[in-house]
């Protein structure tokens, strides 16, 4: 290798040193981190009496707040790269396991409502949204947004099935995970 390239590989190595730190830094350490984390999925009005699940030293989720509004809040969903906090009633929470258990439909009987004022992200190929990473999928971003867990249907209801410029739109549509996804900062509801 020609020296005049030394200093420009060692850049670039600072560089992508630099970006993992960053990235690190972001994650929560300490459980009040995690807590708060979880909180900023939702508006103070849901979150501060919602139960808060955070991971425990074994990774999996334990309780770090019990609640009393029906509400459950996590500081992450663990199919994308990003922290993207969720906060659902008990309606969104049974939706959200039975979709985690890879089950043929949620268990919900109602419809549920969750908040993720954080934004999150999710997978698309061939103009298509995934419910799980595919090969050859990419992530997309999603700004802060709620959404009703039940099965919303494009045809019967004429909501588009990909984001687009109203806000509103059907996920996982023609699946029996379809539901509503409404891109409006929970935050700013009143």
């Amino acid at each position: 290798m020609k020296m005049r390239y030394i200093p420009i590989l060692l850049g670039v190595m600072i560089i992508a040193v630099s970006v993992s730190i960053l990235f690190a830094a972001k994650k929560p350490v300490t459980p009040e981190d995690w807590i708060k984390l979880a909180e900023s999925a939702a508006p103070t009005a849901i979150a501060k009496d919602a139960t808060i699940l955070i991971p425990g030293t074994d990774g999996k989720l334990v309780e770090a707040k019990k609640g009393s509004n029906g509400f459950t809040c996590l500081p992450d969903l663990a199919d994308t790269p990003a922290l993207d906090p969720i906060c659902l009633d008990q309606a969104a929470n049974q939706w959200a396991t039975s979709m985690m258990n890879n089950e043929p439909k949620p268990a919900n009987t109602v419809p549920g409502i969750s908040y993720m004022a954080k934004g999150g992200q999710h997978w698309e190929k061939d103009g298509k949204i995934l419910m799980k990473k595919e090969e050859g999928s990419k992530l997309v971003n999603e700004p802060a947004h709620w959404m009703i867990t039940w099965p919303f249907d494009e045809k019967l209801t004429g909501l588009p099935a990909l984001p687009n410029p109203s806000g509103v739109y059907i996920m996982f549509a023609g699946t029996p995970y379809a539901h509503l996804m409404v891109y409006q900062d929970p935050m700013k509801i009143k």
